[in-house]
């Protein structure tokens, strides 16, 4: 079997919180990806949805009962995807025919809260899905974090692939629990793929020996005014949205990572299908020198434990006696 395959990063404009509609999007820039070729395909972060540049740009946004902010947060629970979501089985259809597995950024509702989630849709199986361990500061009024057991990954026929996002690639904890899987490829997923957030995909690159899709999003302040009326917003969200700064909000720069930790095809700040073909067996050669998890490991000083429970934050004790017959 060859050990090469054509990988692809989606590097394009989200439609903020009209999430039924982008994943409309995201099915027809899916089939662009496919037509180059690539098995394995990347979005950047919050495709479905966007991101919350309110609370970034303005910081009045996350005052308690901020009357913008509590129609935007309503407008994302209403759109966000739930469980077995049927508006996903477009994108599913695709995912199965083509045979590749494709990476994308939302938001999921789950009971009465959002969680940044990265969803893998995988060949004629369930969607992997990831729930972001830690929000960015800004984002902790509006998300969830997640949890232990969400740290899957995807086997492949060539290979696994896993998934973080944004700031979770500054967690070394995060990142050991990921190298332990013994990924592939790993998509890295950002807002905008800024120098620092290149330098931390690099550094996974590096660090995991494995290829790092580091996937960025191009966002407009016209953007979130278009999504908000199809969203069916009609209110003091509008106000809030008329405040961003006008322009360009978020620039891309995608990149792809080859395990050496060297860029081997970058992205400018617009829309485009970023392509590049990996050869996995770099992943073997590059072990000989580095594996953290490994030979380069040191088991008799340090033992990560990872907790892959499902944490609810309640226990009922009817099913604590039903596990216990």
């Amino acid at each position: 079997m060859s050990k090469k395959i054509k990988a692809a990063i989606v590097q394009d404009a989200p439609l903020p919180l009209a999430i039924g509609e982008g994943l409309d999007r995201a099915v027809q820039l899916a089939k662009q990806a496919i037509e180059t070729g690539a098995k394995v395909i990347a979005f950047g972060e919050s495709f479905l949805g966007g991101q919350p540049a309110w609370l970034e740009h303005h910081p009045a946004a996350s005052l308690w009962e901020h009357p913008g902010t509590r129609e935007l947060h309503a407008l994302l629970l209403d759109q966000a995807v739930r469980g077995n979501d049927p508006r996903f089985q477009p994108l599913q259809w695709v995912v199965d025919i083509a045979d590749v597995a494709v990476s994308i950024g939302g938001y999921s509702r789950v009971r009465r809260s959002l969680f940044n989630t990265q969803f893998l849709f995988r060949p004629k199986a369930p969607v992997l899905v990831h729930r972001k361990l830690m929000p960015a500061s800004n984002e902790r009024m509006l998300i969830g974090t997640g949890d232990g057991s969400t740290l899957g990954v995807h086997e492949a026929p060539w290979g696994k692939v896993g998934q973080l996002a944004s700031n979770e690639h500054w967690m070394p904890l995060a990142r050991a629990a990921m190298h332990h899987s013994g990924e592939a490829v790993h998509v890295a997923a950002w807002p905008t793929v800024r120098d620092i957030s290149l330098l931390a995909s690099c550094h996974y690159a590096y660090e995991g020996r494995a290829f790092v899709l580091a996937a960025g999003t191009v966002q407009h302040h016209d953007d979130y005014l278009h999504g908000y009326a199809r969203a069916g917003g009609d209110g003091p969200g509008r106000a809030l949205l008329d405040q961003l700064p006008e322009g360009r909000l978020q620039h891309g720069g995608s990149a792809i990572v080859a395990p050496d930790g060297v860029v081997i095809a970058q992205a400018g700040e617009g829309p485009e299908i970023l392509t590049a073909c990996l050869d996995l067996g770099e992943i073997e050669h590059g072990l000989a020198t580095l594996d953290i998890d490994g030979q380069h490991a040191r088991p008799d000083v340090f033992e990560l434990r990872i907790d892959r429970r499902p944490r609810t934050g309640i226990v009922d004790s009817d099913d604590e006696a039903s596990e216990a017959a």
